[in-house]
């Protein structure tokens, strides 16, 4: 057995919640079996001005090879026995990571919620870290986050200085972050900076790569790098990931956003239309009794205000693929000033409504707000599928327009949709069409709602479809 050794320190007073956010109690030793090897937790001061935490690797470097009845085991891909994966911070730290602090990593803290979501100052020091691009790529990488880097390279051998440097480094990273935050990128990085896994690299990584990653990589100047050497340079999976973080559904949706919502506002001012929407949207969750809650395309955040203004809800998160509009929505619910209390209940995350997405799972309810008619109808079904099958709400709130009351509008051109993002716009029978094809599909019930003023020839401006299980 040989170890690997990463170390975490904070200064937040009283330094000890540090055994909360860990979930790993400061006075005793905490081990795991990983299947490659042992991991244990202990600390090596815990006092109230200063705690460390260490999470010591034990990694069995024959297993590694044959496995525990003899055959290939789990870094089948190293096939010497004679390498550095035993002695080194690799992709085996990060899955440590995962498995040992699973809930620091995500955020979750039962008896600290309030430091879990806090920025507290951080020290994370990793022994023997290797780094295929040297210290340059150390800060490169990590400087964007906001660490400052210290970083001492070990000789190839002390006994030997003749022989020169190696590529491995003693290094120190130091900022004032949410713990899940600094854990997160190292559960990226430390692969990335090594440029190899110990394990074979599949669809699954990308979603991995996206659920720690959504929140910086789409604006960190190495993204390129960082997805490549995580995905082990396979060309099908970067492509995949690059067009996830830049959202290739939705064409500059960044630049878009504001000029679309303006567009559409001036066409429904005097109807208050889009205030009627959420209003009602508000009112069908309510009446679902939900407690936690997504807006999926949530945009600047009007409905993720309303909802977070309503003690029902306990959970509420809103996802869209613009990174401009999330940051409107932090700025109208100005995250930044909430009481912990209430910036426990609100998340903002980035991610696509075409691709699933493991933490959409498990809630009791979504919101889609005027999105699908965004959609290109060739992405449709994945919408579907992500929605009702993965993601699968008790109830879902779907609104779009109802292209029969275009006529009403008179500033409107014939055959014209109502803005120039839509790729379509559903009557009333195609939608009810295809929204009873869906029930019937994914197991759902669906009755509609008119929004607005409801014309008696041509309907409300606006139809909505509640889907329940």
């Amino acid at each position: 057995m040989t170890t690997v050794l990463l170390e975490l320190t904070t200064t937040q007073q009283p330094a000890t919640d540090l055994g909360f956010l860990l979930h790993k109690n400061p006075a005793r030793v905490h081990s795991f079996d990983l299947g490659f090897g042992q991991a244990h937790v202990f600390y090596s001061e815990a006092t109230p001005e200063r705690c460390t935490a260490a999470l010591l690797l034990e990694i069995d470097s024959v297993g590694l090879v044959r496995g525990k009845h003899g055959h290939e085991g789990e870094g089948a891909l190293l096939t010497h026995y004679v390498n550095d994966r035993p002695y080194v911070a690799s992709s085996f730290m990060s899955v440590a990571i995962a498995r040992v602090f699973g809930s620091a990593l995500k955020g979750v803290s039962k008896e600290r919620p309030d430091v879990a979501a806090a920025a507290i100052p951080l020290e994370a020091k990793v022994v023997s870290l290797p780094c295929r691009g040297g210290e340059r790529l150390l800060c490169r990488l990590f400087e964007p986050l906001g660490y400052h880097v210290t970083a001492e390279v070990q000789p190839l051998d002390p006994k030997f200085t003749e022989w020169g440097a190696s590529h491995y480094y003693r290094v120190t990273l130091r900022a004032t972050k949410r713990l899940s935050e600094l854990l997160g990128h190292l559960y990226v990085l430390v692969p990335v900076l090594d440029d190899e896994k110990h394990y074979w690299v599949t669809q699954a990584e990308v979603t991995k790569l996206l659920r720690y990653g959504d929140q910086w990589l789409p604006t960190h100047p190495e993204r390129e790098l960082i997805v490549a050497r995580y995905l082990k340079h396979q060309r099908s999976l970067v492509r995949e990931a690059l067009a996830r973080l830049v959202g290739e559904e939705q064409p500059d949706p960044d630049e878009e956003d504001e000029a679309r919502e303006a567009q559409e506002a001036a066409l429904e001012r005097q109807l208050s239309l889009n205030e009627q929407r959420l209003g009602t949207t508000l009112g069908v969750l309510k009446g679902s009794r939900a407690k936690r809650v997504l807006d999926l395309g949530c945009g600047n955040g009007k409905l993720v205000q309303l909802l977070l203004a309503d003690r029902q809800f306990e959970e509420i998160v809103g996802v869209d693929v613009s990174w401009r509009a999330l940051e409107s929505a932090a700025a109208r619910l100005k995250l930044n000033r909430l009481s912990p209390a209430q910036r426990n209940r609100v998340r903002l995350i980035y991610g696509s409504l075409v691709y699933r997405d493991d933490r959409l799972a498990g809630y009791d309810a979504a919101a889609v707000v005027e999105v699908v008619e965004h959609l290109d109808r060739p992405r449709l079904t994945a919408f579907e599928r992500v929605v009702f099958e993965f993601a699968r709400p008790g109830t879902v709130v779907i609104t779009t327009p109802n292209a029969e009351y275009n006529v009403k509008w008179t500033s409107l051109p014939s055959g014209e949709f109502r803005h120039r993002d839509h790729r379509f716009e559903w009557t009333r029978e195609q939608f009810q069409a295809w929204a009873t094809r869906i029930a019937e599909r994914f197991g759902y019930r669906v009755r509609f709602l008119p929004v607005g003023a409801e014309d008696p020839v041509v309907g409300a401006p606006t139809q909505m479809g509640v889907f329940t299980r």
